[in-house]
C-alpha cells in the first residue's frame, strides 16, 4: 500500500514538472496570441518607449505621427512610414499581426515575395520582448476606447 502511495506521489510530481516545463517553453518561444501587448504595464511601456525611440521614431515620428503623405508612394515608389497614433491604421491590425509585421516584415508575413519597403525586419535585431514592449508603448498612447477595440479585435485573431 505504501508503494502505491509513493508511485501516485511520483506521478503527480512528474505531471507538475511537465506542466511547469511546458509553461516555461511557451514563455521562452515568444508571444503568439492575443493579449501579448501590455499597455497598462508601466515597466513594459517604459522599456517600449526606449525601444521605440531608438528603432522606430526616426521614421514613424517621436510622437507616433508618421511621415507626411504616408498614404501616397514617394519618388522611389515606396510608401512613407505611417503614423502609429490614433490617426493611422496600426490599431486596425491585431496584436499578433503587428508583432509578425515588426519581427518578420510585410513581405514575409503577407507572402508578398517582391514587396519593397523601407521598414526593416527586426528578427535577430530586437528580442521578442523588445518588440512586445515597443508595440505596448504604441498601444498605450491610443485613447482608451481604441485600446479596448484593439484588444477585442485581437482576441478574435487566435
Amino acid at each position: 500500500m505504501q508503494n502505491s502511495a509513493v508511485r501516485v506521489g511520483l506521478i503527480i510530481l512528474a505531471a507538475v514538472a511537465v506542466s511547469a516545463a511546458a509553461a516555461l517553453l511557451i514563455l521562452r518561444t515568444g508571444p503568439t496570441h492575443a493579449g501579448l501587448l501590455r499597455p497598462d504595464d508601466a515597466e513594459t511601456v517604459a522599456r517600449g518607449k526606449a525601444v521605440y525611440a531608438e528603432n522606430c521614431a526616426s521614421c514613424h515620428g517621436a510622437d507616433l505621427e508618421g511621415e507626411p503623405n504616408w498614404r501616397r508612394p514617394d519618388g522611389d515608389g515606396l510608401l512613407p512610414a505611417p503614423p502609429h497614433d490614433e490617426s493611422g491604421h496600426t490599431w486596425h491590425h491585431s496584436e499578433k499581426l503587428l508583432f509578425d509585421l515588426t519581427k518578420y516584415g510585410l513581405a514575409a508575413t503577407a507572402g508578398l515575395k517582391d514587396h519593397k519597403t523601407r521598414m526593416p525586419v527586426y528578427d535577430g535585431v530586437l528580442s521578442d520582448e523588445d518588440i512586445v514592449a515597443a508595440l505596448s508603448y504604441i498601444k498605450s498612447r491610443w485613447p482608451a476606447e481604441l485600446q479596448l477595440r484593439h484588444t477585442e479585435m485581437s482576441a478574435q485573431d487566435q
